[in-house]
């Protein structure tokens, strides 16, 4: 469990755009109620130190061993939203008005994305009442990456994209 805290007391980075109101426990119930799902206590735990908003840098990326669209070797986590309806930013409960939108299964809860591409908790093989893997979606593409097989180890496996910039031709470092 100390992989997952040092994340957790770290993981949220500057600024306060898209960050929601603290959350209750008033919250999440009806949040669970109107997404039809039981969050994981592990996002729970995140959210409650701040709702929402933008990722630290130390953890805006999660590494993959096959190519996206988005790299070679990750896909990006820069923001993450939280649960509620502050100022018309985005929220998990704006799920399923963007899953139908977007054409994704009608069995996930979208994380972050930016309308191209989404990291979502994936209710699909588990149940609505389950622990949900996490996997990533590009709308684009019409393709989709398992990453973890739950919430906390997905946050137990994110770094920094600097860590995974790529030498390029020329001797440089730099990421897709």
């Amino acid at each position: 469990m100390a992989r997952f805290d040092e994340v957790k007391a770290t993981f949220w980075g500057e600024g306060r755009y898209g960050v929601q109101p603290s959350l209750t426990d008033a919250v999440v119930l009806d949040a669970e109620r109107r997404l039809g799902v039981r969050l994981p206590a592990s996002l729970l735990e995140i959210l409650r130190v701040r709702n929402g908003g933008a990722v630290a840098e130390l953890w805006n990326a999660f590494p993959t061993d096959v190519p996206t669209s988005w790299s070679e070797n990750h896909v990006p986590l820069d923001d993450m939203m939280g649960i509620g309806r502050h100022d018309g930013q985005s929220s998990l409960l704006d799920t399923t008005y963007l899953v139908e939108e977007r054409g994704l299964p009608s069995s996930l809860v979208l994380l972050s994305g930016d309308g191209h591409c989404w990291i979502a908790l994936d209710y699909r093989m588990c149940g609505k009442g389950a622990e949900p893997s996490v996997t990533w979606f590009d709308v684009d593409g019409n393709t989709e990456l398992p990453l973890a097989a739950d919430f906390q180890t997905f946050i137990e496996r994110l770094t920094a994209a600097t860590s995974l910039d790529l030498d390029d031709s020329d001797g440089n470092r730099s990421a897709l």
